[in-house]
């Protein structure tokens, strides 16, 4: 298991990844257009950020242009490279084609047919929108449970993504998502909760150590 931030913000990553327990970055084209950085230039500074795998979305939209912008951003991240595609016909056919040289992610997967097809496409990883699947279907924490079981015994691990809370992200977890991508205030929050605050107070105010303050 994996948490990822899912940013473009090269500010943010870099504090993420300090953290010590973020693991990779993804993106998306519209957080690409947020950014103040030009996407060539962004990615080489992710790598120099962290060892771990960067997600990028092809845009383009026939097979031979997106080969070629694969490759394109190949050269950028060599093997931390993994390409999000879009569950369409065009994408999951690129997903055949590129899953054996590059790790491929069909993202904004809303169904457990279209997990399968990812699967039998040879999909390293598929990410499902969980937030956003809950807003628009009913329960978006469902659809990771039942894409989960088709998953199983797989190559293919579930990213889930659109997480708006510590809450949400952990329940995608115990659904049966193998990864998590966090925005980054949701990330920043992971690790608090006001009573271990309080408890930690405590101990600063009434207690003593080696040090004595």
């Amino acid at each position: 298991m994996s948490i990822f931030i899912d940013s473009a913000n090269l500010a943010q990553v870099k504090t993420a990844l300090e953290l010590g327990w973020v693991k990779g970055v993804t993106t998306n084209p519209l957080l690409l257009a947020q950014s103040d950085m030009e996407p060539s230039a962004l990615f080489i500074a992710l790598r120099k950020l962290n060892d771990g795998p960067i997600f990028y979305q092809l845009t383009s939209n026939t097979l031979e242009t997106c080969i070629a912008e694969a490759h394109q951003v190949l050269e950028l991240l060599e093997k931390q490279l993994v390409i999000k595609l879009p569950p369409t016909d065009l994408g999951f056919r690129l997903c055949s084609e590129l899953s054996s040289r590059i790790p491929c992610c069909p993202t904004a997967i809303y169904s457990p047919a279209q997990a399968l097809v990812a699967r039998e496409a040879g999909a390293q990883y598929l990410a499902v929108y969980v937030n956003r699947a809950t807003r628009l279907m009913g329960d978006g924490l469902k659809l990771v449970e039942d894409i989960a079981a088709i998953l199983k015994d797989s190559q293919t691990k579930l990213l889930a993504a659109s997480l708006k809370s510590p809450d949400e992200a952990t329940l995608a977890f115990l659904a049966g998502a193998h990864h998590l991508t966090l925005p980054y205030l949701t990330l920043m929050e992971m690790s608090k909760h006001p009573l271990s605050e309080d408890a930690i107070k405590q101990f600063q105010t009434e207690g003593v150590g080696l040090i004595q303050r």
